[in-house]
C-alpha cells in the first residue's frame, strides 16, 4: 500500500499553477512560488514521482478541430453485474466521439460527454455506434447551449 504524505503550501501552489497552465516553464513556476529553479524542479518531480501530477495536455480548441458539437448523455443500462458493467465501459471509453464518461452513483448510471462536428455526426454516433451496445436500456441527450468551465 502506498503512503500518501500531506502537501504543504508550496506543493499546493505548484499544483495550483501548473493545472492553470501546464507550459510554464521552472524558472517562472520557480518564481510565482517563490523559490529558486532547483528546488521548484525537485519539488515537481517529486509531486510528478508520487503520482500527484498524472500529466499534461494541451486543451484544444473544439471548433477548429471538428468537435464543436458537444451533447451530454445521460445513459441508463440494463443490468449491474460486473461483467455487463465491465463491457459496457470497455467498448463506451473506446468510442473516439466520447470525451469524457462518468459513472454515477444512483440514475442515470452515466453521464457520457460527446463532442462530435455537428448533429449529423451525433446523430450518427448515437444510431450507430451508442444504442448498438447490448447493455444499453435508454439515453437522454443535452445539447451544450454554451461552456462556462472546463
Amino acid at each position: 500500500m502506498r503512503t500518501i504524505r500531506s502537501l504543504d503550501r508550496l506543493d499546493w501552489e505548484i499544483l495550483f499553477h501548473l493545472e492553470r497552465e501546464g507550459r510554464l516553464s521552472n524558472v517562472e513556476l520557480a518564481d510565482r512560488v517563490g523559490l529558486t529553479p532547483p528546488p521548484c524542479l525537485r519539488r515537481v518531480k517529486r509531486l510528478e514521482a508520487e503520482g500527484y501530477i498524472s500529466g499534461y495536455r494541451a486543451v484544444l480548441n473544439p471548433e477548429l478541430t471538428g468537435r464543436g458539437f458537444e451533447v451530454m448523455v445521460a445513459v441508463d443500462i440494463n443490468a449491474t453485474d460486473r461483467q455487463t458493467t465491465e463491457d459496457f465501459e470497455a467498448a463506451i471509453v473506446a468510442f473516439d466521439e466520447v470525451v469524457a464518461v462518468r459513472r454515477l452513483f444512483g440514475q442515470p448510471d452515466y453521464l457520457v460527454h460527446v463532442a462530435v462536428a455537428d448533429a449529423r455526426a451525433y446523430e450518427a454516433f448515437l444510431t450507430g455506434k451508442l444504442i448498438g451496445l447490448p447493455a444499453l436500456n435508454r439515453t437522454v441527450s443535452h445539447q451544450t447551449m454554451k461552456r462556462l468551465k472546463g
